[in-house]
């Protein structure tokens, strides 16, 4: 496989016409200008080194580029006008492939584009499948590697696609309990991850016609994930919290021993791993504290990402792609208020060139600064980890929004945020708390998150941030607002009901309502996910009264505030049901509520329009009870009014 690295920057891409306000501060940016997609972004080499690729709008959506850095010629690959193109890779040297899906229902189809030719073709053109690419098979160009769930709608099996005419032959049958598969440097498949009565167990084979066996079992509740094999093909590396708190990087020998720590961090988790097949060679680890930082073992490497940091005080860069050589690197730079900039290095020329500004038409000097802060749970045990954004050029903002990260089991990072800084630009503080629960800061951390959704520690994090906010004299009690997406979207429902004097109003986007229906009908292929998660939030047969208990649908008589709720038709994850179900409730007990659905939409929306449409019914929602500024008038948010 190609270099084994983890991006620790996501960049963030989210247009109705509702009517602006007659008179408009020149200090505010317009949602259209927001969240326009980006001039162009996350970029790729081609691993021979002759093509550089990209993806930027075409009519509103996001299409692969593609430039021969020989003749300087570009040329658009995909005509894609329904959906974006959510993800693609240099297959072959002159073959790209990308996935998309219909509508946000996840079940992403593969498809292929020669870059010579523009000759298209779908891999995989079956309806409700879900597929993704386990290896590219640089040294096979016949062939590539893929997953489905077409066989069981639950697992993902292996199959091996021939690119000239998309035949499929199966190499290795899920037997239920499947997670994950990696090949070797040879780009033999020789390893299963198991998710095993809970336990995280590694099976490994000497070869494609061998079983697999066990070879490297966790402790239920640890992680273990095999990452890639040492260039032995013998030992695998792997990232785990086994034995440990925080996550690192561990080699294990070919009889199933720890026999190296390769990088672990005293305060969180290791987050990346920089790799090079052809040099045979692991370069360095990523981590994030803070901010993004490095520990790079390669002297070479070293100096030259200390040499492109030096040009770009105060913000990060993260090494983002090169050619199999390594001659020409691609690097990200970002800050709290640089949307991110494009960087091409050509080792020979000892030149870095700027390749793109991704949002250049967004006014820097109207940005707001985002500080990491840190405060103390109610218990007096654990400090929480937040980053907390104030508005420019306001003595005092008009109001707080507390802003609980989706997942439960991620974390926020530090970085451009298009929402945060669209709310900061609207008077508001924002503040993103790393609660218990989520992931980055070790084992015992987010453990502490277990089954304590609603009205436990995950909960209590957020209103202890609401607070802290008062205690520190940044807003007052009565103007501090509650708004997520998915766990955050849960998060702002038990708030408006568990906690109803804390929050003057809040925002549910593609959040569940009730964790029964939510656990109940969880997409197919979680299946072999289905104990964990329900060890970490509660069981629906055994624990029905405790997750009754926690469910905001069964309390809405307890909501005392203004509630929006926002959903995607076609989310797989977070059912319509489950916004529906709330909604009515609400309208059955007389209580007002603002519902906004998108048809075209799933697990939060992608589409320019549909994004640009939400924020601004956001803005008019927050002004309204919050009394910030808005570009849109309040009265708007009156046609979701239910």
């Amino acid at each position: 496989m190609r270099k084994c690295f983890v991006s620790l920057f996501l960049l963030l891409t989210m247009m109705v016409s509702l009517p602006l306000a007659a008179k408009t501060d020149r200090r505010m940016i317009s949602a259209e200008t927001m969240f326009r997609k980006p001039e162009k972004a996350s970029f790729s080499i081609s691993r021979e080194g002759n093509y550089l690729a990209w993806l930027a709008p075409w009519k509103k959506r996001m299409n692969v580029y593609i430039k021969d850095l020989k003749t300087g010629r570009e040329k658009r690959l995909t005509s894609e006008t329904a959906r974006d193109i959510s993800g693609y890779y240099f297959i072959r040297e002159d073959v790209i492939a990308y996935a998309i899906d219909k509508g946000g229902d996840e079940n992403f189809r593969l498809y292929g584009v020669n870059v010579k030719t523009g000759k298209e073709q779908c891999y995989t053109p079956f309806d409700g499948v879900r597929t993704y690419v386990v290896d590219d098979l640089e040294d096979d160009p016949e062939h590539v590697l893929i997953a489905m769930n077409k066989r069981d709608k639950r697992v993902m099996d292996v199959y091996r696609l021939t690119l000239e005419d998309g035949k499929l032959e199966e190499v290795a049958r899920n037997d239920g309990t499947i997670i994950g598969w990696r090949t070797d440097h040879d780009g033999k498949l020789r390893i299963a991850v198991s998710k095993m009565n809970n336990r995280d167990l590694t099976l490994l084979r000497p070869d494609e016609k061998s079983e697999f066996k066990p070879f490297y079992l966790a402790p239920e509740g640890d992680k273990a994930w095999p990452v890639m094999f040492d260039f032995d093909n013998q030992h695998v590396i792997f990232s785990t919290n086994v034995n440990r708190d925080k996550i690192a990087f561990v080699k294990v020998s070919p009889g199933g021993n720890e026999v190296e720590t390769l990088f672990e961090h005293p305060e969180v988790d290791a987050g990346a791993l920089i790799a090079s097949k052809e040099f045979k060679k692991i370069f360095g680890f990523g981590y994030v504290t803070d901010k993004l930082h490095h520990e790079i073992i390669d002297e070479e490497f070293a100096r030259l990402l200390d040499s492109v940091k030096a040009k770009f005080p105060g913000q990060s860069v993260s090494y983002q792609d090169s050619d199999k050589l390594m001659t020409k690197l691609l690097f990200l730079v970002f800050s709290d208020t640089n949307p991110g900039e494009y960087y091409l290095y050509d080792k020979n020329d000892k030149k870095l060139e700027k390749l793109v500004d991704s949002r250049p038409w967004i006014k820097k000097d109207l940005l707001s600064s985002c500080k990491p802060v840190k405060f103390l749970s109610r218990d007096g045990k654990t400090w929480l980890n937040a980053y907390l954004t104030l508005p420019k050029d306001y003595e005092k903002p008009l109001g707080a929004i507390i802003n609980p990260h989706g997942g439960p089991a991620v974390r926020d990072h530090w970085g451009f945020n298009p929402e945060v800084q669209y709310l900061a630009n609207r008077g508001y503080a924002v503040l993103q708390i790393n609660y218990r629960g989520s992931t980055g800061y070790g084992k015992a951390f987010q453990d502490l998150g277990i089954k304590q959704w609603g009205r436990g520690y995950m909960q209590h994090d957020l209103s202890d941030g609401a607070k802290w906010l008062v205690e520190e004299g940044v807003v007052t009690a009565d103007k501090v607002a509650i708004y997520g997406a998915s766990y955050g979207g849960y998060a702002t429902l038990a708030g408006m009901t568990f906690t109803p004097e804390l929050y003057s109003c809040g925002v549910s986007n593609v959040g569940p309502s009730s964790l029964l229906t939510l656990l109940r009908s969880i997409p197919p292929y979680w299946e072999p996910l289905k104990k964990d998660l329900f060890r970490r939030v509660g069981d629906p047969d055994k624990d029905e009264e405790f997750l009754r208990s926690i469910s905001p649908l069964f309390y809405v008589d307890q909501i005392r505030k203004p509630l929006m709720v926002v959903q995607g038709a076609n989310d797989p994850r977070v059912k319509k049901q489950e916004s529906d179900q709330i909604v009515a409730a609400m309208k059955e007990k007389n209580i007002p509520v603002y519902y906004l659905v998108k048809e075209n939409e799933g697990h939060g929306f992608q589409n320019e329009e549909n994004q640009i449409e939400f924020y601004k019914y956001l803005e008019a929602f927050f002004a309204r009870y919050l009394g910030g500024r808005s570009m849109t008038p309040e009265n708007v948010i009156d046609r979701l009014k239910h």
